[in-house]
């Protein structure tokens, strides 16, 4: 039992305390960060009085926060025109774009002239999109958003009309078998006049309003990958700073795939794999490919002699324009990953999910001046219509349908990018979902990968560790199971139990009974909530909920 099916709590301790704002925004990302301070900066250019709050999952802000990540300014630029000399942590340029195709043991450089401008980061910072959260936030606050961090929206909240009133937080305070403990606490209620989903990729939230509002209606499926990143302290002979590289090729060379090791500041590397969850093998695992990749000859040597410092992992929304849903409902609207705005190719949504929330910020402001609530923001998807960040999106649709086809893609992507920058008068479309896509075990022979060296590869669990991963033991199981039979009598039999491999986390394993029959162990601690299981689970049986707050990865510098 979870926090958010808990009613009887809500009846012998209830009625929860309800606090009022104007806009409520769930999530503490670069998305809802930029709405909040955008609607107080309107505030103060207009004179007006405008409350708003963000609630964050996370134990402070920037702790569930991981990208690559290389950042284009041109948002942060619209939000603050003078941010260098406040100080944002946007402190490595690009000096060098490098793209490589691997072959098992070689490396085929592409020349800058055959890469199209979308692959070019000329004017693009490498940056730490955790520390970039954290300024965000002390911005924020400066202004007077009230930020709540380790309070997670777990319940959506709706008025008698069906539009959306407000979130609750979750309670805390309760046992693996949902009953109260000495240290139980009631969730709070926060109503707003408009409320903003920034929950980021796959947000539980978000999953529920699309659904509710029927949100996804014409749309092609949504379609993620799954990000898997380490960042190292490299030896400084092998530091280049503001170096960008990116691989495609080996190790997985028939499906979407690819790396990128961008050089910080301080001799830190992040490097980091990207594995399209569209992938039929089901005894592939996204994670060992990471660490075979590390292996080859072009990209050990940035390693040897270094230190892994911390690792994560991320699901990333991909689909691009073709999957976005409706971005309104009455009485709020979906910004930033939340509702998809990646550039898939540039391999960036940082500034689109600051500028998504800017749009939705004008658009609440206008609502409130005119002292309307609770209906729908229609003239936040007709400024994103108008903007250039719909130019650049639209530019970039065809990119990720042709590189499912895997490297053999890689040239029709150069004809739909360099040739016809993008302006083909033709759109592809995704036609299934990632969960839809794995095919029975018996059409596929098992991967034996490397065991790991402890230097230059590891095991999930030592990653784990260094991810600063933690959940209360005793709370209730935050990966939930429609049906518990599901994962032996279906996952198990026909898919060999794609769980096990596709978690970057080792939250699954199948262990015998004491009868000798199989079951699955769900080891919910390690969880760094990357929603890979909600998205790939064969039959969605699986779940993904909001876990007591505070829990779950601390990245310290992602």
């Amino acid at each position: 039992m979870t926090q958010s099916q808990t009613p009887n709590l809500l009846e012998q301790y209830g009625p929860r305390e309800a606090m009022e704002y104007d806009v409520v925004v769930v999530g503490g990302g670069p998305a809802g960060l930029s709405a909040a301070i955008r609607l107080k900066q309107l505030a103060a250019e207009k004179g007006n009085e405008v409350s708003v709050c963000i609630l964050e999952k996370g134990g402070e802000l920037g702790a569930h926060i991981l990208s690559g990540a290389v950042m284009d300014p041109i948002a942060m630029k619209e939000l603050f025109p003078n941010w260098k000399e406040l100080g944002a942590p946007l402190n490595t340029p690009v000096t060098e774009d490098r793209i490589l195709v691997l072959t098992e043991t070689k490396a085929f450089k592409t020349p800058n002239w055959m890469l199209p401008a979308v692959f070019h980061n000329d004017g693009n910072y490498v940056i730490s999109l955790a520390n970039v959260v954290r300024w965000l936030g002390q911005q924020a606050e400066a202004l007077g958003v009230e930020v709540f961090p380790g309070f997670p929206a777990a319940e959506i909240l709706y008025n008698d009309d069906g539009s959306v009133k407000g979130v609750a937080t979750g309670n805390m305070g309760v046992d693996r078998h949902g009953q109260p403990t000495d240290a139980f606490q009631l969730g709070m209620e926060l109503h707003a006049k408009y409320t903003l989903f920034a929950e980021g990729s796959r947000g539980n939230l978000g999953k529920q309003l699309m659904v509710k509002y029927d949100l996804n209606k014409g749309k092609d499926p949504q379609v993620y990958g799954i990000g898997i990143k380490e960042l190292w302290e490299i030896d400084p002979k092998m530091h280049k700073p503001g170096l960008v590289m990116h691989t495609t090729g080996w190790p997985l060379t028939d499906q979407y795939s690819g790396s990128f090791l961008y050089h910080l500041e301080n001799n830190q590397v992040a490097v980091g794999y990207v594995v399209g969850l569209a992938y039929e093998n089901p005894y592939l695992s996204p994670y060992e490919e990471f660490q075979r990749f590390k292996t080859h000859p072009a990209i050990r040597p940035f390693f040897e002699g270094g230190k892994r410092i911390s690792y994560g992992a991320r699901a990333i929304t991909a689909g691009g324009v073709q999957s976005l849903p409706k971005l309104t409902f009455p009485g709020g609207a979906l910004i930033g990953c939340d509702a998809g705005f990646l550039n898939m190719p540039r391999i960036k949504g940082s500034h689109a999910a600051m500028k998504t929330g800017m749009l939705a910020a004008d658009a609440a402001f206008e609502a409130l001046g005119a002292g309307r609530q609770h209906d729908e923001l229609t003239s936040y998807p007709q400024a994103y219509e108008k903007s250039w960040l719909h130019e650049e999106l639209h530019t970039a649709r065809n990119v990720k349908p042709l590189l499912k086809k895997g490297t053999y893609g890689t040239p029709l992507v150069w004809l739909d990018q360099m040739l016809l920058r993008g302006k083909a008068p033709w759109t592809l479309h995704h036609t299934k979902a990632d969960h839809e896509c794995l095919k029975p075990a018996a059409q596929f022979k098992p991967i034996a990968y490397p065991k790991p060296d402890g230097k230059l590869t590891f095991d999930r669990l030592s990653s784990v560790f260094i991810s600063n991963t933690n959940h209360a033991e005793e709370q209730p199981a935050h990966l939930t199971l429609k049906d518990p039979t599901v994962p032996v009598r279906i996952n198990l039999d026909i898919y060999a139990g794609p769980e096990s491999r596709y978690c970057p986390a080792g939250v699954y394993e199948f262990v015998k009974t004491d009868g000798g029959a199989e079951r699955l162990q769900i080891n919910a601690q390690n969880c760094v909530h990357c929603k890979t299981c909600d998205i790939k689970d064969p039959t969605q049986n699986i779940v993904w909920v909001t876990p007591e707050g505070g829990g779950g990865p601390n990245y310290p510098n992602m």
